[in-house]
């Protein structure tokens, strides 16, 4: 583990604990298990406390800290890294790993440029790993049936969308204060929803253009670069020529004590459907005094993450937070151990062909972001209003300020 904050404690350490060997991807019916074998942070204390606990004194990993704890880490013996550290330092651990040899899991986003993402492609491509990303919302069981019924037909044409996204101040003054100053909200979590629309009504259309804009004044200074709010507004084109808008709100700044917590909703429009989720109003509520809404959710997801005593007395955390994550060891297992050895690439090649999670199928989910950020850092400097067109004479992404033919160049190539 590169990271050992909030992510790893909700998602990654239940994998880890578990001590049942998870399926096997082949048709030979094995099994696996998977050891935590180091951790890579910058200071060491939160792993040192997990170490004193009685889960990490089971578990027993090496605690490296400091500028040199991931060159420390690839240097020891593991087989996989996966990366959970704040998003704009995901570039430089991951890309430090696929040189080593290790596959490589990376929490969303993967990387905030498609420069960065081109030279992690290439180098996952080099050195014969996987790259991949996570993007748990995929493996939501309403997501998942909403994929289905677009793929089958059912949902036809997607015309446009709206998701909300909104997360409470702790987060932003909290949990994530030490990393967010000159950072925003979309960047954080409006990427679920790129690529929940980017692979359930894809693959065949294309992204074409993106606009921001968003609040400023709680989390930081009114006219600095911490925004405590984003709407974001994608265009895709479909094959007929006909366009598809979606609206990703998102925020962090909600009140703690608001019901919902993490508060999220979508809605998407169709030529003959319209589907509506909301967290809420799918779910339980619960009320504990004393303890809801701080130690306990008032809203709790627990399709997503959730720790339960089963009928036949077992204890297990489970949900699509964390499975999403043991999908990632299973594929690494196939590709390292599903059959025999000069069978490898192709084994690999399959689990590359993933579009759910694989680095090389997050070009436009990076775009937007990309794109995004450019359009927020413009806003600071005096400029609100850009957008960015996708795959235009231009170039990839073409950043156009109102009133100003002449764009600015974000990426040559093609998106």
């Amino acid at each position: 583990m590169i990271g050992f904050g909030m992510i790893f404690d909700e998602t990654y350490r239940p994998v880890f604990e578990q001590q049942n060997p998870l399926p096997f991807l082949a048709s030979n019916h094995r099994s696996f298990a998977i050891q935590l074998s180091a951790v890579a942070t910058r200071t060491g204390a939160r792993t040192a406390r997990y170490l004193a606990s009685e889960n990490g004194q089971r578990l027993r990993f090496e605690n490296f800290f400091g500028p040199n704890a991931v060159t420390q880490l690839l240097a020891s013996d593991v087989d996989a890294v996966c990366v959970a550290t704040p998003d704009d330092r995901h570039f430089a651990a991951a890309s430090d790993a696929l040189r080593a040899q290790k596959h490589v899991l990376i929490e969303k986003p993967s990387v905030l440029s498609l420069t960065e993402l081109d030279e992690i492609t290439r180098l996952a491509a080099e050195k014969s790993v996987l790259a991949k990303v996570v993007y748990h919302k995929l493996a939501d069981p309403d997501h998942k049936k909403l994929r289905t019924l677009y793929q089958d037909g059912t949902l036809q044409h997607v015309n446009n969308g709206y998701c909300s996204l909104l997360e409470p101040k702790s987060i932003s003054g909290g949990q994530f204060a030490e990393w967010i100053s000159g950072r925003n909200p979309a960047t954080y979590v409006a990427v679920h929803y790129l690529k929940l629309i980017d692979f359930t009504f894809g693959p065949n259309w294309a992204l074409n253009r993106i606009s921001a804009t968003g609040q400023r004044g709680i989390v930081g200074p009114a006219d600095g670069p911490t925004w405590d709010s984003v709407q974001l507004q994608v265009v895709y084109r479909h094959p007929d020529a006909r366009e598809s808008a979606f609206d990703i709100h998102t925020s962090w700044v909600t009140p703690d004590n608001f019901p919902g917590y993490v508060e999220q909703e979508v809605q998407f429009r169709f030529d003959n459907a319209v589907w509506c989720a909301h967290q809420r109003k799918r779910g339980v509520e619960l009320t504990v005094e004393n303890r809801t809404p701080g130690e306990l959710k008032n809203t709790p997801n627990y399709h997503y993450n959730g720790t339960f005593l089963e009928p036949w007395g077992e204890r297990s955390q489970r949900g699509y937070g964390i499975e999403v994550i043991e999908r990632f060891f299973q594929e690494v297992a196939f590709v390292e151990f599903g059959g025999p050895n000069e069978a490898r690439d192709e084994r690999l090649a399959q689990m590359r062909a993933l579009a759910y999670n694989d680095i090389a199928a997050d070009r436009n989910c990076v775009a937007v972001v990309q794109s995004l950020e450019a359009i927020l850092a413009r806003a600071v400097a005096g400029a609100p209003g850009c957008i960015v067109k996708v795959n235009g004479h231009a170039g990839g992404l073409a950043l156009y300020e109102p009133g100003n033919a002449t764009p600015l160049i974000l990426y040559e190539g093609r998106v």
